[in-house]
């Protein structure tokens, strides 16, 4: 009896992680509220003002290495040549929802 019990336990565990679906750690819509706020001054649009070269369009961020969340994390964070970092002024919250944001526009060709 024991071992049925332990058998059934187990596969409640096993279908309730196989088909639930996974926290999202990143929110895209607050993403934007924090990137309308912050970062379209110079990125309306997904563009770059400072070097248009480097938009935030999916095939400059894939160009650019820059298209992970984790890449973005990073570049908001601690800033890079033009950019300047906003680690200090947002929090990291914040920031991953940027990300989620800008890979979700890349994604839409920022339509």
């Amino acid at each position: 009896m024991k071992k049925i019990i332990t058998v059934m336990l187990l596969g409640i565990a096993i279908f309730t992680f196989a088909f639930s679906s996974p926290a999202l750690a990143a929110d895209a819509v607050s993403g934007a509220k924090v990137f309308s706020a912050n970062c379209a001054s110079c990125h309306a649009g997904g563009k770059n003002l400072v070097n248009a070269a480097k938009s935030l369009k999916k095939a400059d961020l894939e160009k650019y290495g820059l298209y992970s969340a984790d890449k973005i994390i990073a570049q908001v964070t601690k800033g890079k040549g033009a950019m300047p970092a906003f680690g200090n002024r947002l929090k990291a919250d914040k920031i991953e929802d940027v990300a989620a944001y800008v890979l979700s526009q890349a994604d839409k060709d920022w339509k």
